[in-house]
């Protein structure tokens, strides 16, 4: 019997880049999955901070495009020139996608003071796929790092 897909996300290996994917029971979450992916790579967004001292941010984004992939790409890519305006680390999404049109809010906190990872430049075309398993969306890409 075939394991279901639980809503998550993962890393893999692409050459001097990295891979990352977010799968998950519906389109919406796969998108902010793969983003909880990238920021999870660029900052310890995992730490243990007290719920009352997190003061945190939220960041309207709507979007169009022709195909999810180049959506997908968009979404990444405008929430790294968020990230880097607002001085924030986006820690969790709401998103909405109908007929390649995507509204989402991003929910960000300060990275100031937060252990960074590794700096994404950007998201790109290589490796982008967005499709429809039995059980699950999968969203992928390679980020530029």
């Amino acid at each position: 019997m075939k394991e279901k897909l639980r809503k998550g996300y993962e890393t893999f290996e692409h050459g001097a880049d990295i891979g990352i994917r977010g799968f998950a029971p519906t389109l919406e979450e796969a998108f902010s999955e793969t983003a909880k992916a990238m920021f999870s790579y660029m900052y310890d967004i995992n730490i243990d901070i007290p719920p009352s001292s997190i003061s945190t941010q939220k960041i309207k984004i709507e979007l169009e495009e022709e195909d999810l992939s180049s959506l997908l790409i968009r979404w990444l890519n405008t929430l790294l020139a968020e990230s880097d305006i607002n001085s924030l680390a986006f820690i969790d999404f709401q998103v909405d996608i109908k007929d390649m049109h995507l509204t989402a809010t991003a929910i960000g906190i300060s990275n100031k003071g937060l252990p960074q990872g590794t700096e994404v430049k950007g998201a790109t075309y290589s490796e982008a796929k967005v499709f429809k398993r039995e059980d699950a969306w999968i969203a992928q890409c390679v980020i530029d790092v």
